[in-house]
């Protein structure tokens, strides 16, 4: 994992995300998936940009597939944003940095 990225699971979701006084980027991912691969370098990028902002964490769908059913997640890589334990945004699928970057800047 990458530094400033945590890995959470169906276990410790609640505790890492829903109860997390900063708000928290999750991405849904699965190491078989080529747009998560691909997405990885640039959320890898923005979790250093926002350090003390935001939170970052990966989810790998295959490892917790209850978490990803709760939010019905039916294609990955999903990038759901969570503020105060509720859902903010959603992003499905590779998009693009600036994207991203308007996303988490809404966030903060």
């Amino acid at each position: 994992m990458a530094e400033g990225i945590i890995e959470i699971d169906d276990g410790n979701f609640e505790s890492e995300v829903l109860q997390s006084a900063t708000p928290v980027l999750v991405d849904f991912w699965a190491p078989w998936c080529g747009p998560c691969k691909a997405i990885a370098p640039v959320v890898e990028d923005l979790a250093k940009n926002f350090s003390g902002q935001i939170k970052f964490a990966k989810c790998n769908v295959d490892n917790s597939p209850v978490t990803p059913g709760k939010y019905g997640i039916k294609a990955i890589p999903t990038l759901i944003f969570f503020k105060a334990g509720a859902v903010v945004n959603q992003i499905t699928g590779m998009v693009a940095k600036s994207k991203l970057e308007e996303a988490l800047n809404k966030l903060v």
